[in-house]
């Protein structure tokens, strides 16, 4: 992994995913929030509490990327996903499966490094 600065709340987030204890922000009003944040965007709520991120979610849309920017020249191709996992989605590399990961895929998430920069990345495998 590369020596940088850390990403505030986004490296605090995929600490706690690697710690097996992943977590979004809700607010009284149920509505929940990744990357953390401060005030709720839909209501203004300062009043948030860290709510864990369930065991599992579900592939809504995915792309396989061929082309790759330089700084993942070395890991192309790879799909990218955005995973439903209840009042939250996430974005990341779809790992671990030859099988296309299309809507209703279930997935687990995790953390793991990127094979061009060292850079760590959301990343899911099937459950």
């Amino acid at each position: 992994m590369t020596d940088k600065a850390r990403d505030g709340e986004y490296d605090d987030l995929l600490d706690a995913i690697v710690e097996g204890e992943g977590y979004y922000v809700e607010c009284d009003a149920g509505h929940g929030w990744l990357p953390p944040r401060r005030v709720c965007p839909d209501c203004g709520s300062r009043e948030l509490s860290e709510t864990p991120l369930p065991d599992s979610g579900e592939v809504e849309t995915y792309t396989t990327v061929s082309v790759a920017t330089p700084a993942f020249a070395e890991d192309a191709p790879y799909v990218t996903a955005i995973v439903d996992f209840g009042p939250v989605r996430l974005t990341g590399v779809v790992r671990g499966t030859d099988e296309e990961p299309g809507p209703g895929f279930v997935v687990g998430v995790d953390v793991e490094e990127t094979a061009t920069e060292g850079e760590r990345v959301v990343t899911f495998r099937p459950r």
